[in-house]
C-alpha cells in the first residue's frame, strides 16, 4: 500500500505544472509505484491471487493511459516512459 508521504513524492517528481495532481504523468506514476511495491508482496506471498488481479487491474490501466499519452503527445510519451523505466 502506498502511503501518503511516498505518493505526495509521486506526484512531486512527476507534475507538470505547479498545482498538478491529475495528468496522465501523474497518474502513469502513481499506478507505477503501487505495481512495483505489490510486485515484491507477490515474491514474498506468491499464492496472493486476489492481490494479483488488483495488480493486473491497475497494469491494464496504467497501459490506457500510456496508450492515451501515446496518441496525444509522443513526446511526453516518451520522456515518462524513459524517466520510470517502464517497457513497452
Amino acid at each position: 500500500m502506498i502511503t501518503k508521504d511516498q505518493k505526495s513524492v509521486v506526484i512531486e517528481n512527476n507534475k507538470t505544472h505547479e498545482s498538478d495532481t491529475g495528468s496522465p504523468e501523474v497518474q502513469i506514476a502513481i499506478l507505477t509505484e503501487r505495481i512495483r511495491q505489490l510486485t515484491e508482496h507477490l515474491k514474498k506471498h506468491p499464492k496472493d491471487d486476489h492481490s494479483r488481479l488488483g495488480m493486473y487491474k491497475m497494469v491494464g490501466k496504467r497501459r490506457r493511459l500510456l496508450d492515451y499519452l501515446y496518441r496525444k503527445d509522443i513526446e511526453r510519451y516518451r520522456a515518462i516512459i524513459a524517466k520510470l523505466g517502464i517497457r513497452k
